[in-house]
């Protein structure tokens, strides 16, 4: 028993060490000019076909919510769409939509969920009137998928 309680805090003590590490490794970067400032961990839905089981009702559980360290962001040749970051999904115009729409509407159903978490990381909100459609999409992956 004491040696399990000994080996869980040594691993915590070499995983704080490590974390100590990594963030003075991170802040030397920094102060030469390799980064820009010190990567942060958002937190942001993930709720692809790959992440998020359907609720009950069969809708995507918009409460999944995974921190991820933004990285590198795929784009679909959508680079348009970043003009409306942070816009709330019920702001939209018509044009602003079928914007959203021409998009959506020429990729390949495998790329929905990539697409999906790309404007997630862009902080771009899908309009209100596209997210059914999106939601039928990624239920369809997941269907298949099993």
């Amino acid at each position: 028993m004491w040696i399990l309680v000994i080996s869980l805090i040594a691993l915590g003590g070499l995983a704080a060490l490590a974390g100590i590490i990594r963030n003075h490794s991170l802040q030397k970067k920094v102060a030469n000019g390799e980064l820009d400032q010190m990567p942060e961990v958002k937190m942001v839905l993930d709720c692809g076909a790959d992440s998020c089981e359907l609720d009950d009702g069969g809708s995507c559980n918009l409460d999944c919510m995974t921190p991820v360290i933004k990285q590198d962001i795929d784009y679909y040749d959508d680079e348009e769409l970043d003009a409306y970051k942070g816009k709330a999904s019920d702001q939209y115009t018509d044009e602003e939509v079928e914007e959203f729409k021409n998009v959506f509407y020429t990729m390949q159903e495998e790329d929905v969920p990539g697409w999906v978490k790309s404007l997630q990381q862009r902080e771009l909100n899908i309009p209100d009137s596209l997210k059914d459609e999106v939601l039928m999409v990624l239920r369809e992956i997941r269907t298949k998928k099993k």
